[in-house]
């Protein structure tokens, strides 16, 4: 891996790899959704769709065409605390999608009537979520779990915020954050460090960024708690017209940087990891009572939640949810054995490697961590921080998070 700062503070990343025949390249933004001020909320991923709507240089279909022709991909995605518009693309491509997302970045035009067009688009894509119980259920556990604060509000807005937010709002919001000295470019596959950033250089300069050599990049998020959370527990049932009812039992997790962060992994891989966990075991297997049932834990740079979920029938409700609870509350109170920890520690090393065989992935890898994490550990090293996790580690946890506020989260047939 090789990282440079090129001029204006704009920070680059690359891996070669140099079996390969193709490149991936991201440029990010590390601005969320929990970023957004009063008045813009929905900014965000309002730019992520925008941002593809033309240029000074390009429109619309010129930007589509560009990788359509070449048999490439573009896309983007926003979170919560970041945005990425990415490429994948022969290497003999790369230039043309560099040139295209700097392009995107640094000129876009943000057309009034685009404007219009596109929140018609995200006021489609919202109602596709909300007949989605599984995103519906996901949504209502992060608003049971970071309660008022920014991390509560959905990615991509709702509908009364997209309906409402004025174009200015969305103009600020891009105005305020797209700038040279908050750009991290990534790429990764048959890549060469020095080339990426002639033509990183090149493009932001065609699409009209002013980038002075001596500017240095914005500092990372700080990971210093900056919302409060709610301190007791709760119950929410949402009700559609579903089949199934969806259930997530937990609570606050872990800070992105949290030391215990190898340690939830391994949890986390116990209780619902794969078809050999506790939570598949139980409901799925012994029972029937559920077809997915898994565990997760997601990290932000000052909060974190953990959940358990189940697909179920409604009737099956009341079990599911004592099952959830029940093998958590036993993982703190007993532990795991040697044979699990070590089952688990194993597909955790096997879906690290694995996910560096791809050019995409350890282009996203690049990009994530130099936003959320600040170090790149090699590969060698990350996987012998999991061989460190114990035994007593994981049960520590476990208590640790039994001990919390618990949330439960139910989307139910009305």
């Amino acid at each position: 891996m090789l990282r440079s700062i090129l001029p204006g503070g704009v920070r680059l990343l690359t891996e070669h790899m140099a079996h390969v025949r193709s490149a991936s390249v991201g440029l990010w933004i590390p601005v969320g959704s929990r970023d957004e001020a009063d008045g813009h909320f929905g900014s965000t991923h309002f730019l992520e769709h925008l941002l593809f709507k033309g240029t000074s240089r390009r429109d619309a279909q010129e930007i589509a065409e560009a990788f359509d022709k070449v048999g490439g991909e573009a896309n983007a995605a926003t979170t919560k605390e970041h945005t990425c518009y990415h490429a994948r693309v022969l290497d003999a491509d790369l230039p043309m999608a560099i040139d295209v997302l700097a392009d995107m970045v640094a000129g876009a035009l943000l057309d009034s009537e685009e404007f219009e067009l596109e929140r018609g688009v995200i006021l489609e894509e919202l109602a596709m979520t909300q007949d989605d119980p599984h995103d519906i259920a996901h949504e209502a556990f992060a608003a049971a779990v970071f309660g008022d604060s920014p991390l509560a509000r959905p990615i991509a807005g709702t509908p009364e915020t997209i309906r409402s937010v004025p174009r200015d709002a969305v103009i600020a919001h891009y105005r305020q954050h797209y700038l040279p000295d908050s750009l991290i470019v990534t790429a990764a596959g048959n890549v060469d460090h020095g080339e990426v950033a002639r033509l990183v250089t090149d493009a932001l300069g065609r699409a009209g960024w002013q980038t002075a050599a001596d500017a240095v990049p914005r500092p990372m998020r700080s990971s210093t708690p900056t919302i409060t959370l709610p301190a007791e527990p709760s119950q929410r049932v949402v009700t559609r017209t579903v089949e199934q009812t969806q259930v997530i039992v937990g609570c606050e997790g872990l800070r992105t940087m949290d030391e215990r962060r190898h340690a939830m992994g391994v949890l986390s891989t116990v209780l619902g990891g794969g078809m050999s966990s506790r939570l598949f075991q139980e409901i799925r297997e012994r029972r029937g009572l559920a077809y997915s049932t898994y565990s997760f834990s997601v990290g932000h740079a000052d909060a974190g939640c953990f959940g358990l979920f189940a697909g179920c029938a409604a009737n099956g409700a009341d079990e599911v949810t004592g099952l959830l609870s029940a093998e958590w509350d036993k993982l703190a109170a007993h532990g795991v054995d040697a044979q699990e920890l070590a089952r688990a520690k194993g597909q955790i090393r096997g879906g690290l490697v694995l996910g560096m065989e791809d050019p995409f992935s350890r282009m996203a890898r690049l990009g994530r961590s130099e936003i959320i994490t600040g170090e790149l550990p090699p590969l060698d090293e990350l996987l012998a921080r999991v061989e460190q996790v114990t035994a007593d580690d994981v049960a520590d946890l476990a208590a640790d998070l039994a001990s919390r506020p618990r949330h439960e989260v139910r989307v139910t047939p009305t």
